[in-house]
């Protein structure tokens, strides 16, 4: 009995882990290259320096501020739903999560060498980054990833050569 219920969550959670996966580093892959357009703004390349020489405290109190900023996305979500615009919750719940992650990441490969002077916070991005390269490898691994991820690839040759084409006028 205890074989068949591991297999069934197996089976329930696969597919949704590597969604998850696939989601994440597609996102990330995307956010990273925005936001290092947007970091070659002067203005904006000038506080990425200064974020750079703060002290390790003050780093990491400005990695966890986009937290907080995005509260008012948030509220806004739950506004909308109170009222009945399911639309617009969903909207502003994708919104603040995309702008989050994209500050968030961009704060995270700013301040990291400074962040990793504290113990605790070296000792915790070491053990997350493993425990998520362990999580990626296992969902790398199955068949079904492999499949879904060679369409992909055949997907984007495609359309590669279809754009190709396209300017090649």
């Amino acid at each position: 009995m205890k074989q068949h219920l591991k297999r069934a969550l197996q089976m329930a959670l696969v597919p949704f882990a590597a969604a998850i996966v696939f989601f994440e580093q597609t996102l990330i892959r995307y956010l990273n290259l925005v936001t290092a357009a947007i970091a070659a703004w002067p203005p904006i390349a000038r506080l990425e320096t200064w974020l750079m020489r703060l002290p390790p405290y003050w780093a990491l109190l400005t990695f966890a501020t986009p937290s907080i900023l995005i509260l008012p996305v948030k509220l806004a979500a739950f506004w909308f739903g109170v009222h009945g615009r399911y639309a617009l919750a969903l909207g502003s719940v994708i919104l603040g999560k995309v702008l989050a992650t994209a500050i968030l990441a961009r704060l995270y490969r700013i301040l990291r060498p400074t962040l990793m002077s504290i113990r605790w916070f070296a000792w915790a991005d070491t053990r997350f980054f493993a425990w998520r390269d362990r999580a990626y490898a296992f969902v790398k691994s199955l068949p079904a990833w492999q499949k879904a991820h060679a369409l992909v690839q055949a997907v984007r040759a495609r359309m590669t050569e279809l754009v190709s084409a396209l300017f090649a006028r």
